[in-house]
């Protein structure tokens, strides 16, 4: 009898042993490891490369994704208004997140210079370039030319600016074909349907186009800056994600695509 005591009670503290594993086994399918946390950013559309390249260096050093939106600034910037579910937003003028402070909606101690944009003449591989906004108008060969909305995109602005300052917006004004923002404008570009665009020199791909600087005293300087979102719930990452922008890896990153960078101008 004693034999058979023993047993049972080894069996049924293996039985024990066995009902506790399959307890913790249950537990962890229940509640996996967090998974990295991710935000989301609204950016200027001259930034698709250069964000592109900081976002995936940003996710292999933090684990953090961010998931970028790339737009006319003054479209996101509607949009934020309107309850969009940014953390944060990069734009291509410091005017566009004033706005949106004076309104409440962005961290106020978030806001940052991260670069200064430059803007050019483009135009496809199969056709000379073109070295002034005055060559620009004097060319007859140049019947359409693209440039980004200059009622919601800065780099439009910019350019309708340059035009104006070289005296020759009367004779290009009527050739113009507004993209939504900079890389409709490269995209209209490289459809063949116009024969010259003003691009930003931080998506130029110089085996595509050709490309030509305007000087910056032409148009007012493209100085941008990004904020966090007062309605973040990621806070602590959107933090460092602006950090990372304007740390040592991301101001080289956007060195590499032709942004000046803060203190620089």
């Amino acid at each position: 009898m004693g034999r058979k005591v023993l047993t049972r009670v080894l069996v049924m503290g293996l039985l024990v042993l066995l009902t506790g594993c399959g307890t913790t086994n249950k537990d962890s399918a229940a509640n996996p490891p967090q998974t990295s946390s991710k935000i989301s950013v609204a950016a200027a559309a001259d930034l698709a490369l250069a964000f592109q390249e900081i976002a995936t260096q940003f996710a292999k050093e933090t684990g953090i994704t961010a998931e970028i939106t790339y737009g006319s600034t003054g479209t996101a910037a509607l949009q934020i208004e309107n309850g969009a579910p940014y953390d944060v937003f990069a734009a291509a003028d410091t005017s566009f997140i004033e706005q949106l402070s004076k309104k409440g909606l962005i961290l106020p101690d978030s806001q940052q210079l991260y670069a200064q944009g430059r803007i050019g003449i483009a135009t496809l591989k199969n056709k000379p370039p073109i070295q002034s906004l005055q060559a620009l108008a004097a060319d007859p060969s140049i019947r359409k030319i693209a440039i980004a909305d200059p009622a919601h995109a800065p780099y439009g602005r910019a350019a309708k600016e340059a035009f104006e300052n070289s005296k020759v917006w009367e004779q290009v004004k009527n050739k113009l074909v507004y993209g939504k923002n900079i890389q409709d404008t490269l995209a209209t570009l490289q459809s063949g349907n116009v024969d010259a665009a003003i691009i930003a020199l931080s998506i130029v791909k110089p085996e595509e186009v050709n490309f030509s600087l305007i000087a910056p005293s032409l148009h007012l300087p493209l100085n941008q800056a990004l904020a966090i979102l007062k309605s973040t719930k990621q806070e602590e990452s959107a933090r460092r994600f602006i950090a990372y922008v304007n740390g040592e890896q991301g101001r080289k990153i956007m060195k590499k695509y032709g942004f000046r960078l803060p203190g620089e101008w």
